[in-house]
């Protein structure tokens, strides 16, 4: 789906430094120049109906499959208040906060706040990015291991993987530690992982396994079947939650204390339900160029009130997961979404063409 330079898509954005980034941005967005992306449509194009008429728009996602639905009802919504929508770009997290600040792309849908904050922050924050109302609400993300290893030798925190002889329960690669299947590179979580396990005392008992996520999960779902020991890294909504469910095949753990790195430093990542899984609770956001947003208020008032239950995220991914994973599948998925919700899609609409007015 993406024309983007390859070494933009999969380099380790941690091997860049913010001008690398910038350079590299550059290079690439004369693709976005070459779109003749507009931040507000000419007055003679204006239309009560298509407020966004003239305007063009270019969005943002990582290279999550899993994030090509909500994109897409975004875009869909936008092209109704005739924004002529490119199709979305994949890019990196750190990459695509900086290029919607810089107004070389429009928006990205899978903002998580304060997951992303890093991200936020160093792209400018608040002075050149829009960020208002959640699009979804309660997204949870932390340590997870297959229920029969942690009932069985009475692990409840990732803690007690200090001790070798539970760790070595988890070892895939027969070093002897703990392999702990963990986030791609880029995507925010791995700098909280590697913060757990240097905080923890877990560096000499616990392996961070990284790569591509998707595939490792798949080996790791693959050992489950195999009645092997698992431990990894994930969250909800993911399609992995329907499958390994938490509570029935596996169980959260929790953390010895709550200890966050970098500018979510101090955060205290207790929930509601008084357990300590070691990252907040997330919301997701529309975040939008601070630009775009305030020459366009059709835009900025469906940013600020799409609203999309986590439910019908993971629903959706479980689709994925069934198969129904080519980019035909997923358009058919939004506009099913959009026709059994139509009155609240276009309750939507009308709010954002009355806010143009």
């Amino acid at each position: 789906m993406s024309n983007l330079p390859h070494n933009i898509l999969h380099r380790n954005t941690h091997e860049l430094t913010h001008p690398e980034r910038r350079r590299h941005l550059h290079h690439w967005l004369a693709v976005a120049a070459g779109l003749g992306l507009s931040a507000a449509a000419p007055a003679w194009a204006k239309d009560p109906a298509l407020p966004g008429k003239g305007v063009r728009v270019l969005p943002l996602k990582s290279n999550l499959i899993e994030e090509a639905f909500q994109t897409l009802l975004v875009m869909r919504a936008l092209e109704q208040l005739g924004y002529n929508v490119a199709p979305f770009q994949e890019v990196e997290y750190p990459l695509a906060h900086l290029a919607v600040a810089n107004g070389d792309a429009t928006f990205i849908a899978n903002h998580w706040n304060p997951h992303h904050a890093e991200f936020y922050k160093s792209a400018g924050g608040d002075a050149t990015l829009s960020r208002k109302g959640v699009f979804a609400a309660g997204a949870v993300q932390g340590y997870l291991m297959d229920k029969r290893t942690a009932q069985k030798y009475g692990i409840t925190s990732l803690g007690q993987l200090q001790d070798p002889e539970l760790a070595k329960l988890f070892d895939t690669d027969g070093d002897g530690k703990a392999n702990l299947v963990g986030p791609n590179a880029g995507w925010g979580a791995e700098a909280v992982v590697f913060h757990h396990l240097k905080t923890f005392d877990l560096e000499k008992t616990v392996s961070y396994t990284q790569g591509s996520y998707p595939a490792l999960i798949s080996e790791t779902l693959a050992r489950f079947k195999e009645g092997k020991p698992v431990v990894y890294y994930g969250w909800i909504p993911y399609w992995l939650s329907n499958v390994l469910r938490p509570g029935q095949e596996v169980i959260w753990l929790e953390v010895p204390y709550s200890s966050m790195p970098g500018v979510q430093a101090g955060t205290n990542t207790k929930l509601a339900n008084g357990k300590d899984y070691g990252f907040p609770l997330n919301n997701q956001y529309i975040v939008g160029n601070k630009k775009f947003v305030a020459d366009n208020p059709a835009a900025a008032k469906l940013f600020e009130i799409m609203r999309l239950p986590i439910a019908d995220i993971t629903a959706q991914n479980a689709l994925i997961h069934q198969g129904q994973g080519t980019p035909a599948h997923i358009q058919r998925h939004a506009n099913a979404w959009i026709r059994a919700h139509q009155s609240l899609f276009d309750g939507w609409l009308n709010q954002a063409r009355a806010a143009a007015k």
